[in-house]
């Protein structure tokens, strides 16, 4: 069978080589196995943007935090630019503003800096008029497409994990990984298959009822540059759960639904950040299926966009590049970890939160399995 490892991970996207990296930092021989010979999925199809503030209390918001400081650890020695930091949140209704001010009243709000109108306009002038804004400092930006390649390259040279890629995996049962290029022999193996639910545990991944998510995302090219943070708006607070959850937002959803029931119904809310090239990552949408259908209508970029135009001052807009994306989704869960043996764990996110919890949450994960 060739070289043996401590330990193998099947997929090697955000959440795999955060396992990985867990790994490797408590002495274990690790390989990582992959069937696409580069990043293809969820990982690098994202904003590359690390959210805080706005996960959901407790638990994901903790995880949250906790990948915040690794990213912030590992981007400077694996070459990985953190574009900008910050995240402003800017409320254009009164029942918006009210929902910053609660969410600034709890724990997870004491960082963070509530704003009037005059002073938000003032500290960032791209900003139309707004009731409120909430600055947080926690957040990160990465550009995701080169940040995921750059990561599983620092593993590889500077950490010692061993990459096989253009394998898919059909069977795991330790100490033997069956591939299409060969049996890989490991102590233990997670698995962290994104939103494959028909190739490995099929039938546990079954009992979770997951769906897949497709989302829109764009590049644009505005005339106006300045933005040095992140950008979100009222549609965010009704669909991140860190505000979402407080009694305040049902006013707000209330009056969304007459204001903008087609930005809801399509799942659109708006995240804005920049690229080192002065140009936009503009999402997103949410529609679930089994299945989810390519096809990226017109009328939903539109949505994204209308929301943009109402809350930033950056003169014309131009579309440079559009993409959509999945990923796996759970009514009931932000995550989930399944133990189908021992020495075996199954590893999903299902939200999108990969890149704002996984270094956390591989962190207990392997800890659980090393005890």
């Amino acid at each position: 069978m060739g070289q043996a490892y401590d330990l193998a991970v099947v997929g090697a996207g955000i959440c795999g080589l955060a396992h990985a990296l867990a790994a490797v930092r408590r002495g274990k021989r690790v390989v990582v196995i992959d069937r696409d010979a580069q990043a293809n999925g969820a990982s690098v199809r994202n904003f590359g943007f690390v959210t805080v503030t706005g996960q959901q209390r407790g638990e994901c918001w903790n995880r949250a935090m906790r990948s915040r400081e690794i990213w912030a650890e590992v981007a400077p020695a694996a070459g990985i630019e953190v574009v900008h930091r910050g995240l402003v949140v800017a409320a254009r209704r009164p029942e918006a503003a009210a929902v910053l001010a609660a969410f600034a009243a709890t724990d997870m709000g004491s960082d963070c800096d509530l704003l009037k109108p005059e002073a938000a306009k003032a500290r960032f002038p791209y900003l139309r008029d707004v009731a409120a804004a909430l600055y947080s400092p926690h957040e990160l930006r990465v550009e995701s497409r080169t940040a995921i390649p750059r990561l599983a390259a620092w593993l590889e040279k500077a950490k010692g994990v061993a990459f096989l890629r253009g394998r898919s995996v059909s069977a795991v049962a330790p100490p033997r990984v069956a591939t299409s290029g060969g049996d890989v022999e490991a102590e233990a193996v997670i698995v962290c298959p994104g939103d494959d639910f028909a190739t490995l545990f099929a039938e546990r991944l079954a009992a979770f009822n997951l769906t897949r998510c497709k989302l829109h995302m764009m590049r644009v090219r505005a005339e106006k540059a300045g933005l040095e943070n992140a950008v979100m708006s009222d549609l965010g607070l009704v669909r991140y759960l860190g505000y979402a959850e407080l009694p305040e937002a049902k006013a707000l959803r209330a009056r969304l639904e007459v204001e903008q029931g087609d930005h809801l119904a399509n799942g659109v809310h708006l995240i804005v950040v920049r690229s080192a090239d002065g140009s936009l990552v503009v999402g997103d949408s949410h529609h679930y299926a089994a299945t989810p259908d390519p096809f990226a209508p017109e009328a939903v970029d539109e949505l994204i966009l209308d929301e943009f135009r109402r809350v930033l001052d950056l003169g014309a807009v131009n579309v440079t590049e559009r993409w959509t994306g999945t990923y796996a989704s759970a009514t009931d869960r932000l995550a989930l970890i399944d133990r189908p043996a021992d020495a075996v764990r199954l590893v999903v996110v299902t939200s999108g939160t990969g890149a704002s919890t996984s270094f956390a949450l591989a962190e207990e994960v392997i800890g659980e399995l090393y005890g």
